[in-house]
């Protein structure tokens, strides 16, 4: 009979893992940061491994640390190993019944859009559990653990769906809003920003035609949620997205003072993740979330 020969001998995965984060961000503090420990416990497991196998794969230099051309040969098929290594886990974990749909928002759209849709979502889908992250950037590469993202995409991408194209207009409380009768009247009055789009009153300003109105003058924050809260209490003039603004607009606790939305250039778009396997209830999720208007 037939016998199979023995499995090569692996040194430790913890060593070749250093050695794989150290030879593809071309430095052991890096790789420190991305696995989670020092930059000498890094060194060490380079060291076991280059014991283990009897050559060097850096050389060590007085600014820092080069790749060997072994090394240097290495690291690409070790980066397509543990690649394909994550996936293999990402799959198996998706493979377990009953698991969360994970999906990933920017966090505006987390809070302002998706959050009020849930209960809506639970009682559709009743056996559903789900888990949200708030994220600044679409998941990618290796970050592509999620079953469905949310972000505002200027594009069409392939297989995203299209929920809204948004579009831009100056809200603000119904008592400001009674003293504004065009946008001129806006000289001298606070302007709210959200600091990850501070350039919309710039936008607006040149769409409706204003001129003499510094569009950078007024306080910034770092999330949408604070700047809606400040102009729901009176604070100031904020550009609205309406895909957020929308509910508050309805319930007339915001209002927009001027007839001069503008397109916003993007849609706020629901993406299936490319990287793992799906959810057993993701198209149908999509869809729901699509229709949900």
């Amino acid at each position: 009979m037939s016998v199979k020969p023995p499995r090569p001998l692996l040194p430790p995965l913890n060593a070749l893992r250093a050695f794989e984060a150290a030879a593809r961000l071309g430095s052991f503090a890096r790789a420190a940061d991305e696995i989670g420990v020092t930059p000498g416990a890094i060194a060490q497991q380079i060291r076991h491994l280059e014991g283990f196998l009897g050559f060097p794969l850096f050389r060590r230099l007085a600014q820092g640390v080069e790749l060997t051309e072994a090394g240097g040969e290495a690291q690409p098929r070790l980066s397509a190993a543990f690649e394909a290594l994550a996936l293999a886990v990402q799959d198996l974990r998706a493979s377990h019944v009953g698991r969360a749909l994970t999906i990933a928002a920017l966090p505006c759209i987390a809070q302002l859009w998706l959050s009020p849709r849930l209960p809506a979502l639970q009682r559709a889908f009743p056996e559903l559990q789900i888990s949200i992250s708030a994220m600044e950037e679409p998941p990618s590469g290796r970050d592509a653990s999620f079953d469905l993202a949310l972000f505002y995409l200027a594009g069409q991408p392939e297989n995203g769906l299209a929920l809204a194209q948004d579009c831009l207009a100056p809200v603000c409380a119904p008592s400001l809003a009674e003293q504004l009768r065009t946008p001129a009247d806006l000289a001298g009055r606070t302007l709210l920003h959200d600091a990850v789009w501070r350039g919309d009153w710039a936008r607006w300003l040149k769409h409706a035609g204003v001129t003499g109105i510094d569009p950078a003058r007024g306080p910034s924050y770092s999330l949408y949620a604070l700047v809606l809260d400040a102009a729901l209490g009176g604070a100031g003039i904020l550009i609205g997205r309406h895909s957020l603004v929308a509910p508050l607009l309805a319930q007339g606790r915001l209002v927009t003072p001027f007839d001069n939305a503008m397109p916003s250039g993007d849609r706020l778009t629901l993406l299936p993740s490319p990287g793992r396997k799906p959810h057993p209830q993701r198209a149908a999720v999509m869809e729901w979330l699509g229709n949900s208007g």
